[in-house]
């Protein structure tokens, strides 16, 4: 585990951090990113991260959306990406899982290369594996979703 991991963790996992997280994360990781050309995102330092471009449910505009991931394979060509709807643990769901579910062709930016993808909502035993995986990755989803009564969103994209 990368030194400062669990502290982070134990911060992420904080109702303070899911207040101000939502404000501050994809706004600098939207700046970063357009800056270096789509190489860098700074929370990808600590969670895998890429940034979603999916049509929006009401307007069919594109919205670009910086997220933690879940790899799963090489992430490229054969791999695909888990998304994780936790929303920091705030009671509604997170406006990109709207638009995935009005439009599930999308494209994610994984390390400056754009790839086509579309999206599946996970439900039954699909979701509960991705679910137990997803909370091995990043056990700070558990305290998420302790603070919520929605079932946490769960998608898989794979290239298309």
């Amino acid at each position: 585990m990368p030194p400062g991991l669990r502290l982070v963790q134990k911060v992420s996992s904080t109702r303070a951090f899911a207040k101000i997280a939502p404000h501050f994360v994809p706004a600098m990781d939207k700046a970063v990113h357009r800056l270096t050309g789509g190489k860098v995102l700074l929370s990808a330092r600590m969670l895998p991260g890429v940034v979603l471009t999916a049509r929006g449910a009401k307007t069919g505009l594109p919205r670009r959306t910086p997220l933690a991931c879940m790899p799963e394979g090489d992430g490229e060509g054969g791999g695909s990406w888990v998304l994780v709807g936790s929303n920091f643990g705030r009671p509604g769901h997170p406006a990109w899982t709207a638009n995935l579910l009005a439009h599930p062709d999308a494209e994610v930016n994984w390390r400056g290369k754009d790839i086509p993808v579309r999206a599946r909502l996970l439900t039954g035993e699909d979701r509960a594996a991705a679910w137990e995986a997803a909370l091995r990755f990043w056990p700070p989803y558990a305290a998420y979703q302790s603070r919520i009564t929605r079932e946490i969103r769960l998608f898989r994209l794979t290239p298309r």
